[in-house]
């Protein structure tokens, strides 16, 4: 099939491509970005244009673009089995990958679900938590408290779940019986929590947050609270890393009320912080796991429930089943390309490479402090957010007047004009999210560096 030239491709976008959370009306007189290779850290455009790809693709490309191994395993197992479902059938590269999930995974957690992506695993778990209490006696535990601003999908059910109102009015009503506690934006601890605490003490204040899932629990009744669900460290709002002893009191609270946890690691597992799942980063130990985007690297669509032991057992009872699953959950070729990436990210060593790094990562980061329009800087591992204020002092955050006018009409193309592919975002507070391929070392945070601080400069002369 003969390609087509740019005018067409660009034409033909804008007259039958429908892009995903994207304001079309922004490209009606301007070019859509084209992307069309990566190699290593870095993306090219369609006219040969260089980008340092701040953002792993969305999270997702942990070990670079670019990796034949990675193709070369897709296309050896397509020659042998290009597909064959699930339902009711095993293939070979589905059990080995389920087989070494479980044994990266903390605790008894050995069940391994596949499903597409990330959004079908978190549907997977609640619709699994809510099955499991049927089959045990407790029908009426069918709720989910998840965080506010907290994002966990797309579908029906993860967006129900979802904390982010702005993105859940237009499709409403969604499913029922979810519901919000405080999340861990200790940058905005007093706001949070009225006063109460100003994030001086972390600790104090993750102990808080956490109380919050207990008496959101006791609001609603423990006998009708199935799920808790969590990221390791919450994406939307910029990156909110745990406070100290806030993932313990957590688990002691779904302990004491019965309630699964659910640790959703659709960004966090995979290396983005280190671990090959968010959980063991911080030390505790979920019922369920949600994951998908750094399984493959990208290379693949592919996610992973991965459940407790415990969670299957009314399932082996003679005519049990879990009435759920996916055409393309287990696919052949996505699991043997995960099963490569896994093997590389072992070979390679890096968990150790990011381990090693993030301190670095970090620190670079923080220099751009010293900008006005900066706030705040937080993470963990390869996972960082920068919140722009109007204030330093007061921390005023920008109105939505600035948003629309520096966040997205400045920030976003001037960045990547400059060569730096990362995410302007304002679910919640205003920021700029940096996610990174794992790959990367000092030279690529210093040119990270460089770029944001010569934007966001220019953007503070903007306030």
């Amino acid at each position: 099939m003969e390609r087509m030239d740019h005018a067409r491709l660009q034409q033909s976008a804008k007259d039958h491509l429908w892009m995903h959370f994207t304001q079309h009306a922004r490209y009606a007189d301007a070019e859509v970005p084209i992307v069309v290779r990566g190699e290593g850290a870095y993306l090219y455009d369609q006219h040969g244009k260089r980008y340092l790809d701040g953002l792993a693709g969305l999270f997702v490309n942990q070990l670079g673009h670019g990796r034949t191994e990675l193709a070369d395993a897709a296309a050896a197992q397509a020659r042998e089995l290009a597909f064959h479902p699930l339902w009711s059938y095993a293939n070979v590269p589905a059990i080995e990958l389920a087989e070494k999930l479980a044994g990266y995974a903390p605790g008894d957690l050995d069940r391994v679900f596949f499903t597409s992506g990330g959004g079908e695993a978190v549907e997977s778990a609640w619709k699994l938590a809510k099955n499991y209490f049927k089959l045990t006696g407790r029908p009426m535990k069918h709720k989910v408290i998840s965080r506010a601003v907290a994002y966990h999908g797309t579908t029906q059910g993860a967006l129900s779940i979802t904390g982010l109102p702005g993105l859940k009015q237009q499709f409403e009503p969604l499913v029922p019986s979810t519901f919000r506690v405080p999340n861990t934006n200790l940058y905005r601890a007093s706001e949070i929590t009225s006063g109460y605490l100003d994030g001086s003490d972390p600790e104090a204040f993750g102990i808080w947050a956490a109380d919050q899932i207990a008496i959101a629990i006791e609001n609603e009744g423990p006998d009708t609270v199935a799920a808790v669900f969590l990221e390791p460290v919450q994406n939307a709002g910029g990156c909110f890393p745990p406070p100290p002893g806030y993932w313990q009191r957590v688990r002691e609270i779904c302990d004491r009320y019965d309630v699964l946890l659910v640790s959703d690691e659709v960004i966090c597992a995979y290396g983005r912080l280190g671990e090959m799942y968010g959980s063991t980063r911080f030390g505790y130990q979920p019922d369920i796991i949600t994951s998908a985007k750094g399984l493959t690297s990208g290379y693949a669509p592919m996610g992973a429930m991965i459940a407790s032991a415990r969670l299957m057992e009314p399932f082996q009872e003679p005519g049990a089943m879990f009435a759920h699953g996916y055409t393309w959950g287990g696919h052949p070729m996505g699991a043997a390309v995960a099963l490569k990436n896994l093997e590389l990210f072992e070979t390679e060593g890096v968990l150790e490479h990011v381990r090693d790094n993030r301190d670095a990562f970090r620190a670079t980061l923080e220099r751009l402090l010293d900008i006005p329009i900066v706030g705040d800087v937080r993470g963990d591992g390869y996972f960082y957010g920068i919140e722009l204020v109007t204030d330093q002092a007061t921390r005023a955050t920008l109105t939505d007047e600035q948003c629309e006018r520096i966040l997205y009409g400045f920030l976003s193309p001037a960045l990547w004009e400059a060569g730096l592919y990362c995410r302007a975002d304002d679910r919640g507070d205003p920021v700029i999210q940096l996610s990174p391929p794992l790959i990367i070392g000092q030279a690529e945070f210093d040119e990270m560096e460089s770029i944001l601080r010569d934007v966001l400069t220019r953007a503070s002369a903007m306030l």
